[in-house]
């Protein structure tokens, strides 16, 4: 059986590496189909590459060639990637991917397309890098309603803020190293800001709900504006500041889902998670919690699960395997300021006694945060559960504080 592979960097490569060396043990897996990738699509030149033969710059040759059964897409991005996916679809081919922003976005319609041609539209490679999260997700907890989700699903991010709980790095010094390791792009943007996460949470928001979760609607933050002391006071009351994606299910049948840094407690599962490590915690009905974790990136780790896509193709063929969502739902989403939480807030004042006295006045019971070095002009607190409304109000009608940071407590 015929595999095309599209686009040539980190993924792409690791498919065709992975293909060629697992050759033998793959074939053991698909019924005896023997996988041969056929063609790589890269517009860049390779001379020199062992697989130097089977390079085209045309999409066509893919297309129109029937023998090819199966197409990785690597190509990564909206365009071109969903033109030549609903095209090979169409066509009557089964793709598989690693891109989450297509997926994402474009899912819904590529999954249409799919159905109505008898193809397979597999994506396990676009959450959790190599970690097996979709497949069980959609089979494995089938006997499940699943009431929440809560992953640390960015690894770059990951390793930022565990260089700054465990080294005292500031936000710039960690992500330096972690752009010289090779762990953020030049432009960091996608995965400081959330929207690498958010892509993720709403891929698997749209499978646990059964309905598509636009990322549009996903309230997303970023790690940029966390400090040393916000890691300091978070440490002091045994908890560590993690970017944490999250979907629960309300009691109204509504989703919370809201991707953002948030205080943990060590005695969670994903307290200990580190370094570029993604992990994800998924609460069912009848399962209870379930923890999955490993590597969330990595050329052969991302990889493996595309390829591990390209297996399930190869072994449903002919009967396709229902993977997907219905239509969007637009009031599915709750709106995340309505939904009551806790808060760790910290303000700067001018008179601390002034200050606590008003605090205590608004919020009612808090927690009292401490830290070494802290000066005496500093509060920081947990607040019990108020929605987000109702704290930014109380935060608003204070006189005599200024906000300097606000975080969500995790709700694992």
């Amino acid at each position: 059986m015929n595999v095309a592979v599209m686009g040539y960097g980190t993924v792409g490569s690791g498919v065709v590496e992975i293909i060629n060396t697992k050759h033998a043990y793959i074939k053991e897996r698909t019924s005896e189909e023997d996988l041969e990738v056929k063609y790589i699509l890269d517009l860049r030149d390779f001379p020199g590459d062992p697989n130097e033969g089977k390079f085209t710059k045309d999409f066509n040759d893919i297309l129109n060639d029937d023998s090819v059964r199966i197409v990785a897409e690597a190509m990564g991005g909206v365009n071109p990637a969903f033109d030549f996916t609903a095209k090979c679809l169409a066509a009557g081919k089964h793709v598989v991917t690693s891109n989450k922003e297509l997926v994402s976005t474009r899912g819904s319609e590529l999954l249409k397309i799919a159905q109505e041609h008898n193809v397979n539209y597999m994506f396990e490679a676009s959450v959790g890098g190599g970690i097996p999260l979709i497949r069980p997700l959609i089979f494995c907890l089938a006997g499940n309603e699943i009431q929440s989700i809560n992953g640390i699903l960015n690894g770059t991010t990951n390793f930022i803020l565990t260089k700054m709980i465990h080294e005292n790095l500031t936000f710039e010094e960690a992500l330096k190293i972690a752009q010289d390791n090779g762990y953020a792009e030049k432009d960091p943007t996608a995965d400081v800001e959330g929207i690498d996460a958010c892509r993720k949470i709403s891929i698997l928001s749209s499978l646990a709900s059964n309905s598509w979760i636009d990322p549009e609607k996903v309230h997303t933050e970023g790690i940029t504006h966390i400090t040393l002391e916000d890691v300091a006071y978070a440490g002091n009351c045994e908890c560590v500041i993690k970017l944490i994606s999250t979907m629960e299910r309300l009691d109204d049948g509504r989703y919370y889902i809201v991707v953002s840094p948030a205080i943990v407690s060590k005695e969670s599962q994903l307290a200990a998670i580190d370094g570029v490590f993604n992990g994800a915690l998924v609460s069912g009905d009848n399962v209870g919690d379930v923890v999955f974790y490993g590597q969330g990136a990595g050329k052969l780790a991302t990889a493996s699960a595309v390829v591990g896509d390209i297996v399930d193709c190869a072994n449903h063929d002919v009967n396709r395997r229902k993977i997907g969502w219905n239509e969007e739902n637009k009031d599915l989403v709750a709106d995340y300021r309505e939904v009551p939480n806790r808060y760790y807030i910290r303000l700067k004042v001018e008179d601390p006694d002034l200050a606590q006295n008003e605090i205590r006045s608004s919020f009612g019971d808090i927690y009292l945060l401490a830290r070494s070095g802290a000066f005496n002009t500093e509060l920081a607190f947990l607040t019990s559960e108020f929605t987000e409304n109702d704290v930014r109000e109380k935060i608003d009608g204070l006189t005599s504080a200024k906000l300097k940071s606000f975080i969500r407590v995790a709700r694992c």
